[in-house]
């Protein structure tokens, strides 16, 4: 991978785990004498996030990390629960049976994390399982738009499994997907993934007051 890739990969990352948060100033110089490379790869890495809608690209101010206001968040949920509920119908009429043995050995990896009560080891392996039925689609342009919102909401993802008690709720949740997948059962598939993306009712509630989390320290 070039080192602009790897750069990008890493900012982003820093961005989804809330150490750059939403209105965070991305200096390219700092960027270059911090990981020790050239202008070039720094300005590539920053134009790609960009693109991808992680950070603006502002005339005379530099990068900063995106802020999504809750109005926006709330739409960008409601986009990616059909994306997945048609990932999950698809998923369920053409997974192979390695793939469905790859979903069922991530759920397991989300149940170890859950009886664990880590967030975060939950979290990586919830981002296998989704990917898992992004994949098991066999649709290669679903699959890329599945993961493009995907990667912009993982700071706010991520923030959700901290609520308390949603990633009993999740599992839960996951093991209807399962079920419905194994069995072919195309709409319960669909349904069961929409409703456990879409933020709506108490969890609307609970992403709201997370959001402070992501207040960068200084403005």
């Amino acid at each position: 991978m070039k080192i602009s890739g790897q750069l990008r990969d890493l900012i982003e990352e820093q961005i989804a785990t809330g150490e750059l948060a939403p209105g965070s100033t991305l200096d390219e110089a700092t960027l270059v004498e911090r990981h020790g490379v050239s202008r070039t790869p720094v300005r590539e890495a920053l134009i790609q996030l960009s693109a991808e809608g992680l950070i603006e690209l502002r005339p005379r101010r530099g990068a900063v990390v995106a802020s999504i206001g809750p109005a926006k968040l709330i739409e960008m949920f409601e986009v990616m629960s059909e994306l997945e509920a048609m990932c999950g119908r698809l998923a369920a009429r053409r997974m192979t049976d390695k793939e469905r043995a790859d979903l069922v050995r991530a759920h397991q990896a989300c149940e170890r994390a859950r009886a664990d009560s880590d967030p975060e080891a939950y979290y990586l392996c919830n981002e296998r399982f989704h990917f898992a039925l992004y994949e098991g689609s066999h649709n290669g342009f679903l699959n890329e738009q599945a993961q493009s919102l995907n990667r912009r909401l993982r700071p706010y993802r991520r923030l959700q499994l901290r609520v308390r008690n949603r990633m009993n709720t999740s599992y839960a949740e996951h093991d209807a997907i399962v079920h419905a997948v194994l069995a072919g059962d195309a709409e319960a598939a669909a349904t069961a993934l929409r409703a456990h993306v879409v933020v709506q009712g108490e969890r609307f509630g609970d992403l709201l007051a997370s959001l402070a989390e992501l207040a960068p320290a200084v403005p």
